[in-house]
Parts: C-alpha cells; sequence; structure tokens
C-alpha cells in the first residue's frame, strides 16, 4: 500500500463580499496551472434556504513527481449563507455575492504510488532501506514542493478574497 504523509493542512475563512464563480474559476485555474494537479470534483452539494445557499464541495488532485512519488491534494470548500447581491462598482451596478467561505488545503506526499514495493515482505523492507538510506534528500525536496505549493495556494486564495473585497466597496 502506498505511503501517504499529510504535510500540509491549513484552513481559510472570509466573509464578506465575493464573487463564488470567479473564486471557483480561480482556485481551479491556479492549481492546474501552476502546480499540474489534474483534478476531480469528487463532491458538490447545495441546499437552498430562502434567498440564502449552502455549497459543499470537495476537489482531490494529484500529479506525478516521478514513478516513486506522487504529489496529491485535497481541497474542501463550504460557502454558507450565501446570496445574490448588488453592489456600485466604478459608477455601475453589478451582481454578486456576499457569505461566508471556508476552505481547507491538505497537501500529501504520496510515496510508492503505483505500489511497486507491495508484493512481498521483502520488498517492503527494501522500501524502508530505500526511504531511510538511499533518498532522504529527495524526500525533504518533494516534501518542500508539497508544503510551498499548497502554502502558495492558500496564500493566493486568501489574496484573491481579500482583493476582491475590497474592489467592491
Amino acid at each position: 500500500m502506498a505511503e501517504k504523509d499529510i504535510l500540509f493542512s491549513s484552513k481559510l475563512k472570509h466573509k464578506g463580499i465575493f464573487n463564488f464563480a470567479a473564486f471557483y474559476k480561480f482556485c481551479y485555474d491556479w492549481l492546474e496551472a501552476e502546480t499540474g494537479l489534474l483534478l476531480q470534483e469528487s463532491k458538490y452539494a447545495e441546499k437552498l434556504s430562502g434567498d440564502m445557499k449552502e455549497i459543499d464541495i470537495e476537489w482531490n488532485g494529484f500529479t506525478k513527481l516521478t514513478d516513486y512519488f506522487r504529489f496529491d491534494m485535497k481541497v474542501t470548500f463550504k460557502i454558507l449563507a450565501m446570496k445574490q447581491v448588488e453592489i456600485v462598482q466604478d459608477g455601475k451596478k453589478i451582481k454578486t455575492n456576499e457569505g461566508q467561505v471556508e476552505m481547507g488545503v491538505k497537501g500529501i506526499l504520496t510515496r510508492d504510488w503505483q505500489g511497486a514495493y507491495e508484493k512481498s515482505a521483502f520488498q517492503k523492507t527494501l522500501r524502508t532501506i530505500y526511504d531511510k538510506w538511499l533518498i532522504p534528500s529527495r524526500i525533504d525536496q518533494f516534501e518542500g514542493k508539497v508544503i510551498g505549493d499548497s502554502d502558495e495556494f492558500l496564500g493566493q486564495a486568501k489574496a484573491w478574497l481579500s482583493l476582491e473585497g475590497k474592489e467592491r466597496h
């Protein structure tokens, strides 16, 4: 079985004005372009309550780093009390959203993702030796990439929400 190490786990919360569709697209496009992750939406659920909407979204993504290492990411969005509002920006009325965004990001380094060292107890022992004695610097390098890319994504999402909120007032 592949070994998965959760190296990064963090959340952001934002309450205020934001364009949900634009934020969704920004996050998806940024992850694909900057990290090379192949993303799959494993959950999308909406719940209406009057003029407000709650949305739950889960993305799972991965990119092959080598035949042995893979970068996995799990992103969750929880949109609470979102409603459509009309605001004035640059003298024009525009429709956008107001509500609360909660986003979680987990960055995971998966080793032996193809299960090449799973065929016997001896091979599992070889994998342990390989990881501990032959490639510790490669492990450090890939751990740095997973943590760096995950942290950068969360920072970009926070910056987008912050800028979006300031531009709209």
